[in-house]
């Protein structure tokens, strides 16, 4: 087991870190007034389109939620191998993943690790020690609660071999076998690891025609051209060799981190999937034409015709929303739609990236996580694929200045039906107050976590979210996954440098929920890009769908969790497959998971 090395932080700068937060808040708050920009949503959605408005959250006293990585032997630590060289990979990784690699029913989780870059060093020259036994690579932790929340360490048994610099993960069960497979991001080479169903993993990247050896960071497996298997596109992030002459400096004139604009764009690619082999079809696609620093990927019907689109999250450059054209290429309506810059027409430095109905309007919005400085920003959809930076009205423009925020969480942690976001801290680059305490790797930032009111609006809850909201480390992946399987949200983050936390959500059992797993084929399959329609007992719908991808490079659970909240009765679910086909199924038991197979259900409409 590996000592947890938290121990108590500062608590000094912790108060600075409040005052701060605070004294930013209260400064944009008053040039907001002061230049009569709205602080209420302007949108015509109200709490009846879901079926009630938003409950409070936690009780009072009570933590939202707890970290148990120590205790269910989540004893993981990053170690990303500074050696005082200041590479931009260091202060960027990783991403993390969760996924039921055995499918026994529960949630496994896989972790990147790091490693030393520079040339002729080795782990005994890095500035922080690397903590665990032999040499750094990813891990496999299996589930094996029984009772108790437990992991055990399977790597070596499942035969993964990860030692890359690892930035990102995808996971979809891209052959069709009915086992999940994973696709690793790094900074060069990238890895395929195909599930062979008995516990172990065959690295297959070159002879399935997607090995890339650049720096790659987000990756999203969906079916684009509905033929019934799952295509992978794979964002570039920038060419930053090694033996690079970039220097950047701080204002001290101290070395630092150098962004994006220091370095060469790289181009995306994009693979399809012709029978378990990919075919790179990059150039045809029109994704050639993708220049933009990618750390965040999602993949959703943003315009409602049924063809699931892509937007890419660039780091200080436009972003992506690549529309469907139907035949096989993709047109980016970036600029047209609102979704490239913000509203004061700026590229942002875009890290995470999140699509979904956070305003229960039955469209996927997009929010995104950015540099400190910059606000996170929220795109609302009209439901053709037009949007508007809705990210002052909503409440999460302000309260995000303070920080730099990489992985996002779309969750509804207390079962309400409203969707809640959580993001994730860490600066990219030096924390000069931090620097001259001597604190470790001091690019140190808290948590957040915002409540949907469900009027259009979100309120900060990260005060009452619990102590692992007050902790500070350098917080990069996010993924969301019901660990527990008790019906809630729960969060795997992992800290750059610092330990993997497992946030378990101790207050959304306590109200009502549908839990859903949607399968095709044969053998059956996550669907991963189906929509779902809930129909409440009582009147209104919610709309949820089943993806991996999202947050910042990181694989999330692909069941579906709605929140039903007093709401004891859903009276139907619809769900719209990728090939374009509807199925009902009615009277389904709530407070439980269900799993749905395409073809079982009745025709849509009967």
């Amino acid at each position: 087991m590996l000592t947890d090395p938290r121990g108590d932080r500062d608590a000094n700068l912790r108060q600075r870190q409040r005052t701060g937060r605070a004294g930013l808040a209260l400064l944009f708050s008053l040039a907001i007034l002061a230049t009569g920009c709205p602080t209420g949503s302007d949108d015509g959605d109200d709490a009846a389109s879901t079926g009630g408005s938003a409950s409070s959250a936690a009780p009072k006293g009570r933590e939202i939620f707890i970290d148990r990585a120590a205790e269910s032997g989540v004893d993981f630590i990053h170690f990303n191998g500074m050696t005082g060289k200041m590479y931009t990979a260091e202060v960027t990784a990783a991403g993390c993943g969760v996924f039921d690699y055995d499918n026994d029913g529960d949630l496994d989780l896989y972790l990147l690790q790091g490693n030393v870059l520079e040339p002729g060093k080795e782990l005994s020259d890095a500035e922080y020690p690397f903590a665990g036994d032999g040499v750094p690579q990813d891990r496999l932790l299996r589930n094996d609660s029984d009772g108790s929340l437990r992991f055990t360490d399977v790597t070596e048994a499942s035969g993964i071999e990860a030692l890359g610099y690892g930035m990102g993960v995808a996971t979809g069960d891209y052959d069709g076998d009915g086992w999940t497979d994973l696709y690793v991001a790094n900074l060069g080479p990238n890895q395929l690891w195909r599930n062979q169903g008995d516990g172990t993993f065959e690295e297959v990247a070159d002879a399935a025609g997607v090995q890339d050896p650049r720096w790659s960071v987000p990756a999203s497996f969906f079916d684009y051209d509905r033929d019934g298997d799952l295509d992978l596109y794979v964002g570039a992030y920038v060419h930053a060799p090694l033996d690079s002459d970039k220097r950047c400096t701080r204002v001290t004139g101290a070395l630092d981190f150098c962004g994006p604009m220091a370095y060469d764009a790289l181009p995306d690619r994009l693979f399809r999937n012709d029978g378990g082999r990919f075919v790179d079809v990059t150039r045809e696609s029109g994704i050639q034409r993708a220049f933009g620093s990618a750390l965040g990927s999602t993949a959703s019907d943003f315009n409602g015709d049924g063809w699931i689109d892509l937007y890419v999250a660039n780091d200080g450059r436009p972003n992506q929303l690549w529309i469907n054209q139907q035949n096989g290429r993709f047109v980016d309506d970036s600029m047209l739609s609102g979704t490239a810059v913000n509203a004061e027409g700026m590229a942002e430095a875009s890290m995470g990236v999140e699509a979904d109905d956070f305003d229960g309007d039955g469209d996927d919005d997009l929010f995104m996580t950015h540099l400190l400085g910059e606000t996170n920003t929220v795109y609302r959809n009209d439901g053709s694929g037009m949007f508007q930076d809705v990210s002052v009205s909503t409440g999460l423009g302000v309260p995000s200045r303070w920080a730099t925020a990489f992985g996002a969480a779309s969750i509804d942690y207390d079962n309400d039906g409203w969707l809640d976001i959580l993001t994730v801290n860490g600066e990219v680059r030096i924390i000069e107050e931090q620097a001259r305490q001597d604190i470790p790797f001091p690019l140190r930032q808290p948590n957040q976590l915002f409540h949907n009111l469900g009027d259009g609006r979100f309120e900060e809850r990260s005060a009452e979210a619990g102590e692992a909201f007050t902790r500070q480390e350098v917080s990069r992946g996010a993924a969301v996954g019901d660990f527990d399987n008790d019906g809630d949200h729960d969060v795997l983050i992992l800290n750059n440098n610092g330990p993997a936390e497992l946030l378990i959500n101790a207050v959304g059992q306590d109200a009502h929920w549908l839990g859903l797993r949607l399968v095709g084929g044969s053998p059956a399959r996550d669907m991963l890009g189906a929509r779902i329609e809930v129909t409440l007992g009582g009147g209104g719908k919610r709309w949820r769908r089943v993806r991996t991808d999202g947050s910042y490079a990181s694989a999330r659970d692909p069941r579906v969790l709605v929140g039903l909240g007093s709401v004891t009765a859903v009276e139907a679910v619809t769900v719209h497959w990728p090939d374009g086909s509807a199925e009902t199924w009615r009277d389904l038991e709530i407070d439980r998971y269900t799993t749905l197979t395409q073809g079982q259900g009745s025709p849509a409409g009967s």
